[in-house]
């Protein structure tokens, strides 16, 4: 008998309290504070996003650096001479001697981040990197998203293919199966053309862009110089030339939009490897020519 009672005024007493708790909850709902106190957690959570780890949080990128004493760069891995592996597994070429000149710039350790054309920006936005130095071509869609530094590199774009095909415009690969690095800037450029003008076959890297032109999956590719002088150089025998220029576009550094004092810095120091000739070594280095004029 007692233990039944027990029971039941467990049952009214649980009963009692959800109906309070309900009644406070409608009171607090209704109450005139309740639009202010919304608004101050929806000001906390964001405040409180903003400061997690990954969250970018623009115009303290530099800070940032100095604090941690590590810059971490997304450079390209398959993109020599840019970026490449090397045969002991290092990162090697013209953007990685840009990056290590930018830490030193900076007094800060480097961390390297290879990374491929499509994941460039993300990374950036997402904080995997302070800053992408990847080849990266300037244009309105990405200046919308990201803020580039002065050029470091000169860059152009171009349709390559066999000698045989005979092609000098746009308007000549109607029938034509071009081969682009999905991502790329030569892939937003054809992306400009209404689809279905020509088959446009779209790889995951410039390397299996390349290899698919060598192996004949497509009649040409769109793809940088840079890019083509190494297919040019390893497949004399397919006799590879330059059909015509899509668009000249010099090599920036990307950072994240707002990160006004990491750009200031980093234009800094480009500036100063261009007038003490480095970029110039370099440019020798890996392209095995004088680095040619850079626009202002």
């Amino acid at each position: 008998m007692h233990k039944r009672l027990s029971t039941k005024l467990l049952k009214a007493l649980a009963l009692f309290i959800t109906g309070f708790l309900i009644a406070v909850s409608i009171a607090a709902c209704s109450s005139p504070e309740s639009s202010s106190t919304k608004k101050l957690a929806v000001t906390s959570a964001i405040a409180s996003a903003s400061s997690l780890p990954g969250v970018p949080n623009p115009g303290a990128t530099l800070a940032q650096i100095i604090a941690t004493g590590k810059l971490k760069v997304a450079v390209p891995d398959d993109f020599p001479p840019f970026g490449s592996v090397n045969t002991t597994m290092q990162l090697q070429g013209y953007d990685v001697d840009i990056a290590q000149e930018i830490a030193q710039g900076l007094k800060v350790k480097l961390e390297l981040v290879p990374v491929v054309g499509n994941y460039r920006i993300p990374f950036l936005q997402t904080n995997r990197v302070d800053m992408v130095i990847s080849s990266l071509g300037k244009n309105k869609e990405r200046a919308k998203i990201i803020d580039f530094s002065a050029p470091y590199a000169p860059f152009f774009s171009g349709v390559y293919g066999e000698q045989s095909i005979k092609v000098s415009s746009l308007d000549d690969l109607k029938g034509r199966t071009v081969g682009v690095a999905q991502g790329s800037l030569e892939d937003l450029e054809l992306s400009k053309i209404p689809p279905g003008t020509f088959p446009i076959k779209r790889f995951a890297s410039n390397s299996l862009t390349a290899s698919a032109l060598v192996s004949g999956q497509v009649e040409l590719i769109a793809t940088g110089n840079v890019v083509a002088a190494k297919l040019m150089r390893d497949n004399p025998e397919k006799r590879i030339d330059n059909k015509f220029v899509m668009k000249n576009s010099p090599c920036h550094i990307g950072v994240r939009r707002g990160d006004t004092d990491l750009l200031e810095q980093v234009n800094a120091i480009v500036f100063d490897l261009k007038e003490s000739g480095k970029l110039n070594e370099l440019s020798q280095k890996w392209f095995g020519e004088p680095l040619t004029l850079l626009p202002v």
